[in-house]
């Protein structure tokens, strides 16, 4: 199963996702879509699961959740969008992380691009895909892309589409 991974698109889908992608089978987004057409224009396209950000109204959350556990292929996948870092959790989040003993956690927020294994965790990957949009203080526009086979993610690939301001 191929997996494209976005957030922080604050209502603004380059195109060049839609060529990344387009050999996804399903694309997953970490929050704050900017509009419910940002979502609908994925999911058209593609298989689109995510949730809701901090900065997403009423016709985002009405669609989105602000949490999401789904399991791919063997592996128990966490959604939020503000989902802090390894060692700094909100508490609301390590109480879903105790609950649900996700392998893999996905969150945005922080525009800041991380992928990582948390020891605290049982070695769960922490997955950010850094801020796909034009809104934020960071630097590059990134994307996540990868695989999961049998329980296993590989072939991770760190997609950059360009300088914010660009």
């Amino acid at each position: 199963m191929k997996i494209g991974l976005l957030s922080d698109t604050h209502s603004y889908l380059d195109p060049a996702v839609f060529n990344y992608f387009k050999d996804c089978d399903e694309i997953w987004h970490a929050g704050d879509f900017g509009n419910v057409s940002i979502y609908d224009q994925l999911h058209a396209f593609k298989p689109t699961i995510g949730v809701y950000g901090n900065i997403d109204g009423q016709d985002v959350r009405i669609v989105l959740k602000e949490d999401l556990i789904v399991e791919r292929d063997g592996l128990k996948i966490y959604f939020t969008h503000i989902g802090g870092s390894p060692g700094k959790y909100p508490a609301r989040v390590k109480q879903q992380m105790v609950l649900h003993k996700p392998d893999v956690f996905v969150c945005g927020h922080s525009h800041i691009l991380r992928v990582v294994s948390d020891a605290a965790y049982n070695n769960m990957l922490y997955l950010n895909p850094g801020a796909a949009g034009k809104e934020g203080f960071h630097r590059m526009r990134t994307l996540l892309r990868f695989e999961i086979n049998a329980g296993k993610i590989s072939n991770m690939q760190v997609i950059e589409l360009g300088l914010r301001g660009k």
